[in-house]
């Protein structure tokens, strides 16, 4: 599973997911009820292998076999950060992992945050630019894919981030 914060994130990181041959699907709040019965059902059936949703599923969901979430976005509302969002894996005494991105230094608040309210330091991971710089362009050919369907489907929908403009911090 991956969270991030803003509902029109949800479908553009899917959009970009799938694009780069992963299946992936959205979910969030801007859905309709049927919609995201709907999608929680494809990705419980493994008809999806990653879904990109805000917190509107990081509680009360029964998703049985979550193995890896990723914080898109560090979560605005951290007090749930341990309980909610991570939680999601190692349920039933099965083990997990979480990652959560930091893209940049505005970050690191929450990131302590979490620290403190888990009390547990977790490991920085450098950025592995060498290792991620030959996939560079088909993400950004994906992601230029992802934007034209957001404009054709019409997923910007006013929101405050327009996903056609050009972006360093979204190539990271």
């Amino acid at each position: 599973m991956v969270f991030t914060e803003q509902c029109a994130t949800t479908p553009f990181l899917a959009y970009t997911l799938q694009n780069l041959g992963i299946r992936a699907i959205p979910l969030h709040g801007d859905m309709s009820q049927q919609k995201r019965l709907g999608a929680l059902n494809m990705f419980k059936s493994q008809q999806y292998d990653v879904l990109v949703s805000t917190d509107v599923a990081s509680r009360g969901l029964d998703i049985p076999s979550v193995e890896m979430v990723i914080n898109y976005d560090i979560p605005k509302n951290t007090k749930n950060y341990d309980r909610v969002t991570v939680g999601r894996t190692a349920r039933a005494g099965e083990s997990g992992v979480a990652i959560t991105f930091l893209s940049s230094i505005l970050d690191l608040p929450g990131y302590f945050q979490i620290e403190w309210l888990i009390g547990n330091k977790s490991p920085l991971y450098p950025d592995p630019a060498k290792e991620a710089l030959p996939f560079l362009e088909s993400v950004r050919e994906a992601k230029r894919l992802a934007t034209s369907k957001m404009k054709e489907s019409g997923g910007n929908s006013g929101k405050k981030r327009k996903w056609g403009e050009n972006n360093d911090e979204d190539d990271n």
